[in-house]
């Protein structure tokens, strides 16, 4: 069975599909300079409707965790790791993802980086950690 892939809807298409070119995009303010995420019509913090995609160094440190047992999908492989990803960029600015890890290698303040995974028209972000 095929994972079940988000829909690329107008706001957030951006995000799904920009692994195609290998770079992560984040929701940014051109007013205030505030990245945030998920994709909101307007910025958080300002109001301002000046906010777009923008480039993000695609690293960051791991700010929690769960170690998964149990398969959300039939053919999923277990145990997998899902965690917060802190962006580089700015404090409080979380990615939810898999971590392309063995589960023993999962902690808090690991670094990563991105990792794209193609299915279909969506580039999945999943992260790994940072090469020493």
């Amino acid at each position: 069975m095929a994972p079940k892939l988000p829909r690329l809807e107008p706001d957030t298409a951006f995000f799904w599909t920009s692994g195609a070119d290998g770079k992560l995009r984040i929701q940014h303010c051109a007013d205030c300079g505030q990245w945030q995420h998920p994709p909101l019509p307007r910025c958080a913090s300002c109001g301002s409707e000046a906010v777009s995609p923008e480039p993000v160094s695609g690293r960051g440190r791991i700010a929690s965790y769960t170690v998964n047992r149990e398969a959300w999908l039939p053919d999923m492989a277990v145990p997998f790791v899902f965690a917060a990803v802190e962006l580089a960029e700015q404090a409080g600015l979380y990615v939810f993802t898999n971590l392309k890890a063995p589960i023993e290698e999962a902690r808090r303040g690991l670094p990563v980086t991105v990792a794209f995974e193609q299915q279909d028209d969506v580039w999945l972000p999943m992260f790994r950690p940072e090469a020493s």
